[in-house]
């Protein structure tokens, strides 16, 4: 049963262009299968996480990320009355955005987009389901609901000050609301990111045996896991071991913000989500406790993960990619695929012209952007 702050389908905004309603799926099931089958969602499957993709098969890349994510989403609303469906598309699109090369590709396209408008993943994932994909016979993007569309702009708060070009651009033409918080269900789908990659970098991290077991047993949370299983299990063979620890830890992490959000929507005494966006703060949290644990879990996993050599010598590397594809093909515009042709004609200025190489770049993977610039750049035969 929905809380009276849930985000009710029947009560949505609606479409940027109208639409007949499905007579057995909600528009926010509908929003959550668009996305599952846009190009941009497949293409996560070879996008880095952390390690680059080729780097292994066993580490996560930006598809399974978004699918764990998903996850953990459905579970917190469900267990907070929330809209499960909206709050599962929010979190399979909130990468939606994301460069080559994670966020090493980010950076690198945000330096050489510095003078026409920069770049920004969560903009340009906007920019994505309002424009570039482009299957449907009557609109450009997804033409997600209203509600969707906000909660993917807003999923980690308001958003304020200079807005990213491609969120302003398209919130000329439909109104987010930028400056207040989103839905519950947003604010849901951000923790829940949160609470997957914490979780999985350290399993990732002792994958790669950037650090070991032992080292980890220190850390707040994840000590306690151990030792619990340690208990339990006398003797368990390590991978066991360590599987069963960190789904602990990562239960530790799913109660604490049911527990938490709880308090903080019973407190806030909200009736609706016009409540909730107008409260001034989330109403989905961690608690103080946890928070300054996941600090120093975060801390750890920057030196000995982010920061570690191989990382940041692969970081370098790829970043290079991206460095020389793009005045590559702002230079030779027309070395972008056919399809990209009839908007290269038509842009009227060095900063359109920009924009679109960004968005070209933007949507390769790992592997497209390591070919393009063996074959365009060091002039390697395609294999």
């Amino acid at each position: 049963m929905n809380a009276p702050f849930a985000t009710m389908p029947n009560r949505s905004r609606g479409r940027l262009v109208a639409e007949e309603e499905s007579y057995f799926r909600s528009p926010f099931q509908r929003d959550r299968d668009r996305i599952i089958h846009a190009s941009a969602f497949r293409r996560l499957k070879h996008k880095t996480q952390v390690f680059v993709e080729h780097e292994g098969d066993n580490y996560r890349t930006r598809l399974t990320h978004s699918i764990e994510v998903g996850q953990v989403a459905r579970t917190i609303a469900g267990a907070l009355g929330l809209n499960q469906e909206l709050t599962e598309a929010v979190a399979l699109a909130h990468d939606l955005g994301h460069t080559p090369f994670g966020h090493t590709g980010e950076d690198a396209l945000h330096a050489l987009m510095a003078p026409y408008g920069g770049f920004d993943h969560n903009a340009q994932a906007i920019r994505i389901v309002t424009s570039l994909e482009r299957h449907y016979a009557n609109f450009d993007g997804l033409n997600l609901t209203w509600e969707t569309l906000e909660a993917i702009a807003k999923h980690n708060g308001p958003v304020t000050g200079p807005l990213p070009w491609a969120l302003a651009e398209f919130n000329d033409t439909m109104d987010l609301e930028l400056s207040t918080h989103a839905s519950a269900e947003a604010q849901v789908a951000a923790l829940a990111d949160d609470i997957a990659y914490n979780n999985h970098d350290l399993h990732d991290g002792l994958r790669a045996e950037l650090f070991s077991d032992a080292e980890i047993a220190d850390l707040p949370i994840v000590g306690s896991a151990y030792r619990e299983v340690d208990l339990r299990y006398p003797g368990l063979e390590l991978n066991r071991r360590r599987h069963e620890a960190l789904r602990r830890v990562f239960g530790v992490m799913v109660e604490d913000v049911i527990a938490t959000s709880r308090g903080l929507l019973q407190k806030a005494g909200v009736q609706s989500v016009e409540d909730v966006r107008a409260l001034g703060a989330p109403v989905v949290a961690f608690s103080d406790g946890l928070w300054r644990d996941l600090k120093e879990i975060r801390a750890f996993l920057f030196q000995r993960m982010y920061r570690a050599p191989k990382v940041m010598k692969k970081r370098a590397e790829v970043a290079q990619v991206v460095e020389a594809l793009f005045p590559y093909f702002l230079a030779n515009p027309y070395q972008m695929p056919e399809r990209w042709h009839a908007e290269i004609r038509a842009a009227d200025s060095q900063t359109v012209l920009a924009r679109l190489v960004s968005d070209y770049i933007a949507g390769m993977t790992d592997r497209f952007a390591l070919q393009e610039h063996d074959r365009l750049i060091l002039g390697k035969p395609v294999a």
